[in-house]
């Protein structure tokens, strides 16, 4: 059995689904009652309190440690969930990290993330580390604006970073579940090219077939909105990627097309199947 934490999101749902279709018994974990994909079977529990995941790790073989924004921050408690895989006799651990931990280490949240990561690699399991760059389905941040107003509002509108689909992430993340061989494996995770704020904007409108037009927000403007749904701290950080990014943030990695025999999936096709949030 293979537990899926965060699997009603953008990676844990398609994720659960791969698995699911691959015949794997999945235990999908979630927060808060929400459906989950045909076969798996669904569980309320919360990683802020590692004890109480107990009953839901025993007997499963492996796990997909997606933590949440609010549990970045040093002092979360996040890496007892190593400890309680452990003693629930999980073999394996997927972790969803971050591109940060090693482009930017000293941000708060990235030291909280390489204190998991390191936890993980000295805990005696089998493990598979995953650090993605910036998602695409950060645009659904402008999901409302378009419906209302056909605008994109966004900070940096001209500075570009090679983001990935979440599908992309899912896709690695089962391989390297199922996959003795990603055992070991540190693997950064873009999208296929740099894009731009401001060119998201024009491949959501060439979806919908109709103009959807860009204003520029402040740091602060973008700031107040995101602190919204996640800490200041994680907000700082993902603002100085946004408006900076370093040349490592800017380096489109082979490790999609290694893990999977294919590129990464352009932004483009993200917007496609995402159409719907936009119209």
């Amino acid at each position: 059995m293979i537990v899926v934490t965060g699997a009603t999101g953008n990676i844990g749902r398609p994720l659960t689904q791969a698995l699911t279709e691959a015949g794997r018994h999945v235990t999908a974990v979630s927060r808060h009652t929400a459906a989950v994909p045909d076969g798996a079977r669904h569980v309320v529990a919360d990683l802020a309190e590692p004890a109480g995941l107990r009953p839901v790790l025993a007997g499963a073989e492996a796990l997909f440690l997606l933590l949440s924004g609010d549990l970045h921050a040093i002092g979360a408690g996040s890496v007892d969930i190593i400890g309680e895989a452990a003693a629930g006799g999980v073999r394996r651990v997927v972790l969803l990290s971050t591109l940060g931990v090693v482009t930017r280490p000293f941000g708060p949240t990235r030291m909280a993330m390489r204190a998991l990561e390191d936890t993980l690699r000295e805990s005696g399991l089998e493990w598979s580390i995953l650090r993605p760059g910036g998602f695409a389905s950060n645009a659904l941040w402008w999901a409302d604006s378009v419906r209302a107003r056909r605008v994109v509002a966004a900070p940096f509108g001209d500075v570009g970073v090679p983001i990935i689909d979440p599908a992309d992430i899912a896709a690695v993340a089962a391989a390297c579940l199922l996959n003795d061989r990603h055992t070991g494996g540190v693997y950064e995770l873009t999208g296929p090219e740099v894009i731009t704020p401001r060119q998201q904007a024009e491949a959501i409108a060439a979806t919908l077939g109709s103009p959807v037009g860009f204003r520029e927000l402040s740091r602060e403007e973008a700031k107040a909105a995101m602190t919204q749904s996640m800490p200041a701290e994680l907000a700082d950080d993902t603002l100085d990627i946004l408006g900076s990014p370093s040349p490592a943030e800017l380096r489109v990695s082979p490790d999609v097309q290694q893990v999977l025999g294919r590129a990464p999936r352009p932004f483009a096709d993200w917007a496609a199947r995402n159409a719907a949030a936009f119209r």
